[in-house]
């Protein structure tokens, strides 16, 4: 078969180089069922032709762009970077294309951002933001990560109060008999607040004592230290277990303790929260409470692509787990 020169294959080209009509072939692209014939007829025609599907014009058809934006705070916290790779994966296996917006935290930014993504018709939003303001027209799906937005948006996040209670439960278990909690965060309600509260719950169940230290965003982590030095004596610190809010920070506080003379984890255990790998796959960084990060990619991607409003919860918790870094003495031959 001849073709203009310069010119792109189209359907109706694949179509008469299958032998096939037109209809089989868009069966085959949309991977509708075929007879096992006609299908490598299609695919083979494809291949030789270098035929490629037109999904601009696919969504004009369909009333979609089969894009969906992703508001994050950046991709320099592995956490989110994790976020970002399997929301992107969930969406690929959908035949959608992912709009990446990083926000930086900036209130501003995130606004602007679900304005951009308005303007370029987007399928769908899915944001972890922390704009208390955030407008959001009632025409566009959305699916909040971590941050209930009200009954008309669906928010996926994992069991935070639990993942806190585990970890005090652990420490006391490992034989810690005094606590702190450590926090860096903003005063924006979010689930991840419930870290503190479940914290504490395990505590008190299992009688552990416990003391508790949060700093605002933006102040400087230092303030941890003049934390630890108000409760040492004789150069031993009062706490035994440490559990601390993010792996970023219990990473830090390893440090920390280190230029204190104090070891990781023969003087003080250490949990941090979200399970954060080395190269994405290899050993944690720290002990910790591990979020199920592919499932919540899963969930907020089945949430939003759901048609029907009626169908969706307003709030979906997924269980954590807690998995043994090196920060905790249990795995270890001697302490």
């Amino acid at each position: 078969m001849m073709q203009k020169k310069n010119s792109s294959p189209t359907m109706k080209d694949v179509a008469l180089e299958a032998g096939v009509a037109l209809g089989t072939v868009s069966k085959v692209i949309n991977g509708l069922p075929v007879g096992e014939s006609y299908r490598i007829r299609v695919e083979e025609a494809i291949r030789k032709l270098d035929y490629h599907v037109n999904s601009y014009a696919q969504g004009l058809k369909a009333s979609k762009t089969y894009t969906v934006a992703l508001l994050i705070p950046n991709t320099s916290n592995p956490f989110f970077a994790q976020l970002v790779y399997h929301i992107n994966m969930a969406l690929l296996k959908r035949r959608y294309r992912m709009l990446l917006c990083t926000t930086d935290y900036d209130s501003q930014l995130e606004q602007e951002y679900i304005m951009i993504a308005e303007q370029n018709k987007v399928d769908g939003i899915i944001g972890l933001t922390y704009n208390p303001k955030l407008c959001i027209e009632e025409n566009i799906p959305f699916v909040s990560i971590d941050r209930p937005m009200g009954s008309h948006i669906p928010c996926v996040a994992s069991d935070n109060f639990a993942g806190g209670q585990m970890a005090a439960e652990k420490l006391a278990d490992l034989g810690c008999r005094h606590a702190a909690f450590l926090r860096v965060g903003s005063s924006l309600y979010s689930e991840p607040n419930k870290r503190k509260a479940g914290f504490e719950n395990g505590c008190l169940a299992k009688g552990l004592a416990y003391d508790v230290k949060i700093l605002n965003d933006g102040a400087p982590l230092s303030e941890f230290e003049d934390f630890f030095r108000e409760h040492m004596k004789n150069g031993t610190l009062e706490f035994d277990g440490l559990f601390c809010v993010t792996d970023f920070l219990a990473v830090n506080m390893v440090k920390m303790l280190s230029r204190l003379d104090l070891q990781v984890p023969k003087d003080v255990q250490i949990i941090g929260f979200d399970g954060v790998r080395a190269f994405g796959d290899g050993d944690y960084f720290c002990s910790t409470i591990v979020q199920p990060v592919p499932d919540i990619a899963e969930m907020c991607v089945e949430l939003l692509l759901t048609e029907n409003m009626h169908t969706k919860p307003p709030l979906v918790y997924l269980p954590v787990s807690y998995a043994w870094g090196g920060t905790t003495k249990e795995g270890l031959q001697s302490y």
